[in-house]
This record gives structure tokens, sequence and C-alpha cells, in this order.
């Protein structure tokens, strides 16, 4: 169910998420809008820090926020369907690089964007795997 998900996927990213190795929240605003939060991936063994901060929270439908890093910036909007019991879950990224990645964007972006589809694809997977382990075990 909707609203189900729309927990899972806001609140337990780092039990679902294949590279998130911490998530932590800062500070908690009431309505969530205005958030701060860290969270620490590791991919490849490549440890990156980014904090972040939510700027939209409608639940059980959005979700949006902004990660901050070192190299590169993420901003991440999921929207959730109802689809009669079941959810849609839609991710739209947008990473904008810091210093030299600008460059390395610029020329390999095309190259990066398959990639990063790839990944989004595996971690969205891992979601669903959660969302319907949990479903299934709350039924039982």
């Amino acid at each position: 169910p909707i609203q189900e998900v729309f927990e899972i996927a806001t609140k337990q990213v780092s039990q679902w998420s294949i590279i998130v190795v911490e998530d932590q929240v800062v500070d908690e605003k009431p309505g969530m809008v205005g958030t701060t939060f860290r969270v620490v991936t590791e991919d490849r063994g490549q440890r990156m820090e980014f904090d972040g901060v939510v700027t939209q929270h409608e639940p059980p439908h959005l979700h949006a926020s902004i990660m901050r890093g070192k190299q590169f910036d993420i901003e991440a909007t999921y929207t959730f369907e109802d689809l009669g019991g079941r959810t849609r879950l839609t991710q739209d990224s947008k990473v904008s690089a810091k210093g030299f990645l600008k460059v390395i964007f610029f020329l390999f972006g095309w190259l990066m964007n398959r990639s990063s589809c790839d990944a989004a694809q595996k971690e969205l997977a891992s979601l669903k795997n959660l969302a319907e382990r949990s479903a299934d075990s709350s039924s039982s």
C-alpha cells in the first residue's frame, strides 16, 4: 500500500539502499520540510558524505530533498501513485557536479547518465523487495 511504501522509502533508506551506509536525521522540523539530515554512501570502496534538507513532503504522494556533497549535489524527487493496493514509485534525480568533475560530466555525461539509471533501477528494486517483504510479513 502507498502509505507503507512512502514510510519505507523516506524513513528506512539505509535498510533498502544498496549504497547508503548511514542515514541520520540532524534536525527534524514539524511537517518535515526543512528537516536536515546526513547521508554516507559507499560505492566501489569510495565513501561520500552528503548534507541534506527535505524540500517537499506531502505524504503519501511526494517527497523531495537536496543533498550537498564535496564533489556534487543531488536533487531527488520521489512521486508515489496508488494503483489500487499497489504503489508505483517514480524517482527523478538531478546531479550537479562541482569543480573538475564538471569537466568530466560534460565530456562523459552520456555514459554516466546510463550508469546512473542502472544504479537507480537497482536501488528501486531493492526498495521494492523490502516493501514486498514488509507487506507479506504484516499480512501473515
